[in-house]
């Protein structure tokens, strides 16, 4: 029995030490924030942007400015956000609140990329046509080959042709003409699947290869959700990448989200977030 009970304990010891070691969640407490705002586009495609009659700015983009650079100040927008909520730039009508801020934590080790949202989701939502959730959360990564990836963020994929777009075909989802983001998103409805995806040619909500697992909690009226996902593919350590925030609040599905400007977060480099190894 002595010798049994021996050999079980010194089987375990073996199995422990080969096994991987799990990964601790990050101390939130002791990584930074950095508050981005995210605000309702209206219809501002990419193609939208990048012509001069529209959009003065995109002289400034051609130079190599960022989004970023031009609209951020001392952490609020300079946007005429009249102008967005406007019916020549928002024919369907603008959401009650036009922009907000979400508090952004990042966080990485050997494995895995820990990113943390927390936000207040206004209310006020022009089409609230999603009736199972009440709030969407998505995070999207360029790759190296999107064409200005690192000064527009998510708008290689927005074009005025796609779904929800004024006259454009109800099929056509997200795209970007060169390069890829891979997508990640969590939904607040109880049981729905977390996004592992993709955007190419076509809006890809499965297939992803980062391993994404997503929790959030709503406290008050303060959502937190905090996606993990492999430090692979697009995030690599010594590397920024392109990033950037959307969310759909009080049932709003389509366009009607509010999204931040392309950002960068740095792993063990330096980037609009930087961030905080374990």
């Amino acid at each position: 029995m002595k010798r049994t009970s021996l050999s079980l304990a010194i089987l375990g010891v073996v199995l422990t030490l080969g096994a991987p070691m799990a990964q601790a969640a990050p101390d939130w407490s002791k990584v930074p924030k950095r508050d981005v705002q995210v605000f309702h586009p209206a219809v501002t495609p990419i193609e939208w942007v990048m012509k001069k009659s529209d959009h003065s700015g995109r002289t400034g983009l051609n130079k190599g400015e960022s989004c970023v650079g031009c609209h951020e100040e001392k952490g609020g927008l300079n946007f005429d956000m009249k102008r967005l909520a406007g019916k020549d730039l928002e024919p369907k009508g603008a959401p009650r609140t036009m922009n907000f801020p979400v508090s952004v934590q990042s966080a990485y080790d050997k494995d895995n990329a820990y990113i943390r949202l927390t936000f207040k989701a206004p209310s006020g939502a022009v089409d609230p046509a999603d009736k199972e959730n009440d709030v969407k959360v998505a995070v999207m990564f360029a790759n190296d080959k999107v064409t200005q990836g690192a000064q527009i963020g998510c708008w290689a994929t927005c074009h005025s042709d796609a779904r929800s777009m004024p006259g454009a075909d109800e099929k056509k989802t997200k795209y970007t003409k060169d390069g890829a983001y891979e997508l990640m998103q969590w939904k607040s409805a109880k049981g729905a699947k977390v996004a592992d995806g993709s955007v190419t040619d076509k809006r890809n909500m499965e297939g992803g290869t980062a391993g994404v697992k997503a929790e959030g909690s709503k406290v008050g009226e303060t959502y937190t959700v905090t996606f993990t996902r492999k430090l692979s593919g697009t995030l690599a350590e010594g590397k920024a990448t392109p990033f950037g925030v959307a969310i759909h609040s009080d049932h709003a599905s389509g366009r009607f989200h509010h999204v931040s400007m392309g950002y960068t977060m740095g792993f063990g480099a330096d980037g609009d977030i930087k961030s905080t190894k374990q």
